[in-house]
């Protein structure tokens, strides 16, 4: 009985074990209150931040965790996740214009940076790096938080996520480091920013103003160019126009997050749901079978480790053991055939979901131009369209290998369609 006993315990070790859910990432607080500004503060005061559409990261290696997932869900959580951040950071009242942009803004006072660690519709763990113009970093940690089933009938689109405890958290955390800047800090940030993109679209005009250090520092080189620079001034018509294609692409992000909100929610929800119901009928069968092969190997072992009378006497419970041992084992496949259909309804809807997130696309239309694909394509060129603009109204030649259409007047129009 000794070795059956020994067994038996080493199986159930093993079933607890096996029985213990993996928390992804360290945790966010519950019930995050948002730090909230006291008083507005004043227009020079606050500081831009753009926040770039997230790194959608890798899925899960093991099959059974990413069983529902797919790309697409992944890009459209990459886009939902920074549309969503930003609406937090928007009502805390510490920022002035905050944007969800295609690329990393030179042009900005802070920007935020973010991968997709998980997310499986239960739980959701990001990195996030913040850093100002100045390359100072504000932050670069990684957040995590599982939702419990009250927070997933709570949602309201552009207020309150699943996951707004980590929204939260990440606020309050820019926010805490915006508290300990002084007011020449900001004005230097606010400084560095305007020139750091008049260098990426001028650098031979504007690089001497800017000075690097060692460490990557970007500190102002002497006094600011005069208000009336005319060079500067160019530069300023440029960022306007740089700033309406920007405003429209982030019409455009609006519209998707909106459209996605319902579908994704959906997901998340009875993703969870499945999830659950999935680990209750492996604990189920897994229990069932451990329990079954058990008894059985007690039986065996009851068989060989007593004598002849004691054999006689106990034949019928040992029949009973090996016979309720095959009927546990049986069960508990059972239980995992429930277990593989429920995975294949996460499945299915993992591909309902991706179905309704295709996204929209933007369209910037000027006289003789046409820019189309997602946004992060047209941003791109449209960057590069809009250096073309400067050098023709400075009457400067652009540099060598900027390839990018003629452009008949500087003058463009933006739309938002499909």
């Amino acid at each position: 009985m000794k070795t059956a006993q020994i067994i038996y315990l080493f199986l159930l070790l093993f079933l607890l074990l096996g029985g213990c859910a993996r928390v992804p990432g360290p945790q966010v607080p519950d019930k995050v209150t948002p730090l909230m500004v006291e008083k507005e503060p004043a227009e020079q005061d606050l500081l831009n931040v753009s926040i770039k559409v997230f790194d959608p990261g890798k899925l899960p290696e093991d099959a059974s965790r990413g069983q529902g997932l797919s790309p697409d869900i992944r890009a459209a959580e990459a886009r939902f996740v920074p549309i969503h951040l930003k609406y937090t950071l928007q009502r805390t009242g510490y920022w002035g214009m905050v944007r969800v942009v295609p690329d990393d803004d030179e042009g900005t006072d802070v920007l935020v940076r973010g991968r997709i660690v998980f997310s499986d519709g239960e739980s959701l763990v990001l990195f996030v790096e913040a850093k100002d113009s100045t390359n100072r970093v504000w932050l670069q940690q990684t957040y995590a938080e599982t939702a419990t089933r009250a927070e997933h009938e709570q949602g309201q689109a552009g207020s309150v996520d699943i996951f707004q405890d980590l929204f939260y958290t990440i606020a309050n955390d820019l926010a805490r480091v915006r508290q300990q800047l002084s007011r020449e800090e900001i004005r230097e940030i606010r400084h560095v920013a305007e020139l750091r993109y008049a260098v990426n679209m001028a650098p031979e005009a504007f690089s001497s103003y800017l000075r690097r250090d060692q460490a990557g520092r970007m500190t102002l080189a002497g006094p600011m160019p005069a208000a009336d620079d005319p060079m500067m001034a160019r530069i300023a018509t440029v960022r306007s126009r740089d700033d309406m294609l920007l405003d429209t692409i982030n019409g455009y992000y609006d519209a998707y997050y909106q459209d996605l909100w319902k579908p994704y929610t959906d997901w998340r929800r009875f993703r969870t749901e499945e999830l659950v119901t999935v680990r209750h009928l492996e604990h189920q069968a897994l229990t069932r079978q451990v329990l079954g092969i058990a008894s059985i190997v007690g039986a065996i072992a009851l068989g060989v480790t007593v004598d002849s009378e004691t054999l006689s006497r106990t034949g019928a419970l040992r029949d009973v053991m090996i016979m309720g041992g095959a009927a546990a084992i049986y069960s508990g496949s059972q239980k995992k055939e429930e277990t593989r259909i429920n995975r294949e309804a996460i499945e299915e809807l993992g591909q309902s979901f991706s179905s309704e997130a295709d996204p929209l696309v933007v369209e910037v239309e000027g006289e003789t131009m046409r820019l189309t694909g997602s946004a992060e394509q047209q941003y791109s060129r449209w960057r590069e369209i809009l250096r073309k603009i400067y050098f023709q109204e400075s009457g400067h030649a652009p540099e060598a290998g900027l390839d990018v259409p003629a452009i008949a007047t500087p003058a463009a129009q933006s739309h938002v369609g499909k």
